[in-house]
């Protein structure tokens, strides 16, 4: 696990001080002694205990929430899609005893399912709408670009650019289009580090 987060303990690390590998095997064993357990319930399980283990650094649960995917979706019979963040922090709240954390957990997962099941309906209807509003422009840069925009929730034009295979002028030209049209809207309100999202 050391070599797989890239962690090393410092090497004037205290004779008192737990190393991160014997933290970390702490962590691996007790999530091995809880193999019975259903993958979202041993998910929610690993984030909780792996800051009281002192795996985290410094407050950051990304680690954290990455690994209890992986949990989640290692043998095929949990949670393949899990957006756990989507529907807000109560499901990562870190506080009360294991049977609340694991109740928000399931209700985090359940809000997070139907919010991403709601944000993959309005991207199936705008698709269809911009699909109709843009069958006039001719060329690859308009389907491409709209392929680009339905698979990706933030697109910058060099992103397009690359994605897509046309020239940033083309690429601008169309998004200039879209947004004209209220297909897309810019949402970074910065001049040169410009970012579209669809238009819902």
């Amino acid at each position: 696990m050391a070599a797989f987060l890239d962690r090393r303990d410092p090497e004037n690390t205290e004779d008192c001080a737990e190393r991160f590998e014997d933290r970390a095997g702490g962590w691996l064993d007790v999530m091995a002694a809880a193999a019975e357990l259903h993958p979202i319930t041993r998910a929610c399980m690993g984030f909780h205990l792996w800051n009281l283990a002192g795996l985290g650094q410094h407050g950051d649960q990304m680690e954290a929430a990455v690994t209890a995917s992986r949990i989640a979706a290692s043998d095929g019979s949990g949670a393949i899609f899990a957006p756990l963040a989507m529907g807000g922090a109560g499901g990562l709240r870190v506080s009360g005893p294991p049977v609340d954390r694991l109740a928000r957990w399931l209700e985090g997962m359940a809000t997070s399912c139907l919010t991403a099941m709601r944000y993959l309906d309005d991207i199936e209807s705008w698709f269809v709408r911009a699909e109709t509003e843009m069958s006039p422009l001719s060329g690859k840069t308009p389907p491409a670009l709209l392929a680009t925009l339905t698979e990706w929730p933030l697109v910058s034009a060099p992103m397009a650019e690359a994605i897509t295979g046309a020239s940033r002028t083309a690429v601008q030209r169309n998004l200039a289009w879209m947004e004209a049209r209220g297909l897309i809207r810019e949402v970074t309100r910065q001049g040169r580090y410009r970012m579209w999202c669809t238009a819902n």
